[in-house]
């Protein structure tokens, strides 16, 4: 049975203005911000921490990897033999998976991993996801060039 999912909260539409204000500029000031959204610097670090807390959102720094030191980004296409959730719970414990989705079509999960070269990305699949139980099979896909990556989708 599937664990029962918490209602997603309601935002109002200042919630939403100020997570469009982050969207644009993740180092906006809380000030800034309010001066946008007609509330107090307070108001507003408040509203983003419950934001925060609810899950609502993430402040973070997104990162080139390979501009850090890591030499290869892949998407794994996992492909399960019975219940999908636990395998996708054991592949969000890899510290190496960034990324993990439970999908609908050829792969049940898509998991992304970043690695520090060619024969890591070879010992996180085969050592680690391949032996995770129910496991079937995977298709790895290694990133060549990334032509776009953007978390300013807005709100609705």
């Amino acid at each position: 049975m599937a664990a029962a999912r918490s209602p997603r909260p309601q935002l109002d539409d200042v919630s939403k203005a100020i997570i469009e204000q982050l969207q644009q500029d993740g180092r906006r000031s809380y000030a800034a911000i309010g001066k946008v959204v007609g509330l107090s610097e307070a108001a507003v670090r408040q509203r983003v921490q419950r934001l925060v807390d609810n899950g609502v959102m993430q402040i973070v720094a997104v990162t080139d990897p390979l501009e850090l030191g890591f030499a290869r980004e892949a998407m794994v296409g996992v492909k399960v033999s019975g219940p999908i959730e636990p395998v996708a719970d054991a592949l969000a414990e890899l510290e190496e998976v960034t990324y993990v989705v439970m999908t609908a079509g050829s792969t049940d999960i898509l998991a992304e991993i970043v690695a520090e070269s060619d024969e890591d990305l070879l010992e996180i699949i085969s050592e680690r996801i391949r032996r995770i139980p129910g496991v079937a099979s995977t298709e790895t896909f290694v990133y060549l060039s990334l032509r776009k990556q953007t978390y300013s989708w807005g709100v609705r």
